[in-house]
């Protein structure tokens, strides 16, 4: 091979490891959200983990023991949904440095982003040095 070309892959190469290294980082970033949502009057609280949903429940007072049963329910349920969007929140504010122009990283975090926003019909996102080889050879 020549040395231009030997050149051109340890240039691709260490961009791929480049990159594999810094979404291994995102990736651990993005198991460690966790938010807390509490009840506005604070009965219960809520923790949901971006990674495996809800974690904790926690009774704060007995409060809770007064409200009826589909009360009680509606309660955790819009808990559980604050907590959620925080963490979705927080989830988002991570991954926007590295989400490409165009796409809304509240909307992916969200799983809203349909296929052709992720696979885009003209061909996948490229560095563009290979970008630039792919049209030298056309």
């Amino acid at each position: 091979m020549a040395a231009g070309q030997d050149g051109f892959l340890e240039d691709l190469l260490a961009q791929y490891q480049q990159q594999r290294s810094a979404l291994a980082e995102l990736h651990r970033r993005m198991q460690e959200v966790s938010a807390t949502a509490m009840s506005p009057r604070r009965e219960i609280s809520v923790t949901y983990s971006h990674a495996g949903g809800v974690t904790e429940i926690k009774f704060l007072n007995s409060a809770y023991r007064r409200l009826a049963p589909n009360e009680l329910s509606d309660l955790i349920m819009a808990t559980v949904r604050e907590a959620k969007d925080k963490a979705a929140t927080e989830a988002a504010e991570i991954i926007a440095p590295t989400v490409p122009n165009g796409l809304n990283p509240q909307d992916l975090v969200r799983g809203k982003l349909g296929t052709d926003a992720l696979m885009p019909p003209d061909g996948p996102r490229l560095p563009r040095i290979v970008r630039e080889q792919l049209e030298r050879r056309s």
